[in-house]
């Protein structure tokens, strides 16, 4: 039966502050942990369960994976991954893009799939008593919707490490907000973590502007090693608690 899989200590030590910078864990947390298959949320499914081996606050965890039947994407074989980990887990099947065919209204698929998503979340917290959404978005993440909102949306916003939905009744937390994609890569292939391939072929198929801004970031941090730990510090006041979650 397969255990966790101890990640290393630079990517625990990301964590940790921003599990102290944000207050994103607390006694008693009911934590439910959205798992897509992909490198970044099984990366946060094992950092998260180790982390409940030592930390000094006790919290649940469990697993939610939204199977959005999308051709070419089966993340099934996931539940007896969590079954073997001995991780309460639960499994939604929705049809979101042929859902997404008849009711867009100039909204692009993956806005569309991406709220169609948090509301299944925000539902599942409701019905199994779960006060803390955890999503798996990392450093990366953070800059490219920096960039989104300041190129295209005139605004100064990112993710939120850490906020309340508008119901008041769930957390949303971002334990990975410090940590760099290349890092969950390097961790989920070195521990042969069970990466689901493709975890959104809909996306994967359309170019869209957050892969652009991946590029640019790509190409400006080739002359530029400083870039991220600079753009972490400009972004830090919009990842606080308290102004417009995003």
């Amino acid at each position: 039966m397969p255990h966790y899989r101890k990640p290393p200590k630079p990517l625990l030590r990301k964590v940790g502050r921003a599990i102290a910078d944000y207050d994103l864990i607390r006694e008693g947390d009911r934590i439910l942990l959205g798992v897509s298959g992909g490198k970044d949320s099984l990366s946060l499914l094992q950092i998260l369960m180790n982390l409940q081996t030592y930390a000094p606050v006790k919290f649940e965890l469990a697993v939610l994976t939204i199977d959005p039947e999308v051709e070419g994407f089966d993340p099934s074989p996931l539940t007896g991954y969590y079954d073997e980990l001995g991780l309460p887990w639960h499994y939604v099947r929705q049809p979101i893009m042929e859902e997404a065919k008849e009711r867009m209204n100039g909204d692009s698929f993956c806005a569309y799939c991406s709220r169609m998503k948090r509301g299944i979340m925000y539902s599942s917290c409701r019905e199994h008593g779960y006060n803390v959404l955890a999503l798996a978005q990392h450093l990366d993440d953070l800059a490219e919707s920096f960039l989104m909102s300041a190129f295209h949306g005139g605004q100064l916003r990112t993710m939120k490490a850490h906020y309340l939905n508008d119901s008041g009744d769930v957390r949303i937390i971002r334990p990975l907000v410090y940590v760099r994609e290349s890092q969950t890569a390097a961790f989920a292939g070195e521990a042969q973590l069970p990466v689901i391939p493709d975890s959104c072929p809909a996306c994967f198929a359309m170019p869209t502007q957050r892969e652009h801004m991946k590029q640019l970031l790509a190409g400006e941090e080739k002359t530029n090693k400083q870039l991220f730990s600079s753009l972490l510090h400009a972004m830090r006041p919009l990842m606080q608690e308290g102004g417009l979650p995003y």
